[in-house]
């Protein structure tokens, strides 16, 4: 078996999470591109709701947070990253309005049409994208919004390395009329799709090259690490080769 090709989802949870527990950000984004998706957003006020599913640490939370007059709960299945979440918070003085709790995607604590916006970068697929808009749209009023980033093919065709390993790790990977079309289904009016730009995954994996070297540091001679580790440069490296391909998209939908 080729260690390097294994996909993130074939590792113990707590690797990953350890992993990622030293950024700001669990996956690729930026500051300049939450407040892009945010200006797509209408209505919000001092009575407003947001949800940001799969919070991570809350670096985008905080740019909402900071941005915005609302109340903003961030979910997280990791205590870990919650924990960080709610310190980040009281170091912005924003705890007043924005608190990281720990539940899972799947069973969302909310009431129906309790939401007047649903946030999610980077953490729709751990439920699916298709999924994730149909059952989570009764928690947003009518006429909310939803603005998640996807993993999307930019082509129809593609080469064989880069479809094989994308389909075995996020199999539900399309192109962008489909998840628009998917979108559309689900009940919502798209209102923005876009490419997010090459440098929010150069910079993540700039910062992954440095992590995976203190990481195998930290666990010098394991070799679960050591594939995990391998894994991840094998995903970046793949990047680098096919970009062309594939990439985050925003997708910015409202209820009707």
């Amino acid at each position: 078996m080729n260690n390097e090709k294994q996909t993130i989802h074939e590792f113990d949870l707590n690797i990953i999470y350890d992993f990622f527990s030293e950024t700001e950000r669990q996956g690729p984004g930026s500051t300049e591109e939450t407040l892009k998706a945010l200006g797509f957003i209408d209505g919000l006020t001092e009575k407003s709701k947001i949800a940001d599913i799969g919070c991570g640490t809350g670096g985008q939370t905080m740019v909402l947070g900071e941005n915005t007059p609302c109340e903003i709960i961030g979910v997280d299945a990791w205590h870990d990253f919650i924990n960080q979440f709610n310190q980040n918070a009281q170091i912005k003085n924003l705890q007043d309005r924005v608190k990281g709790i720990v539940g899972n995607m799947e069973n969302l604590p909310f009431q129906e049409e309790e939401l007047d916006l649903i946030w999610s970068e980077g953490a729709i697929y751990n439920i699916g994208f298709e999924r994730g808009l149909n059952e989570w749209r009764k928690f947003l009023k009518q006429g909310g919004y939803i603005a998640v980033t996807e993993n999307t093919w930019f082509s129809e065709e593609r080469p064989a390395e880069i479809q094989d390993f994308w389909q075995k790790a996020y199999p539900e990977i399309d192109t962008i009329s489909n998840k628009v079309a998917q979108m559309q289904k689900a009940g919502y009016l798209p209102i923005a799709t876009y490419i997010l730009p090459e440098t929010i995954w150069t910079d993540y994996y700039t910062w992954q090259t440095l992590r995976r070297e203190s990481f195998l540091e930290k666990y010098n001679g394991n070799k679960t690490i050591e594939e995990f580790v391998a894994s991840q440069r094998y995903e970046a490296e793949l990047y680098y080769k096919y970009k062309a391909y594939y990439g985050y998209m925003f997708y910015i939908g409202k209820k009707i």
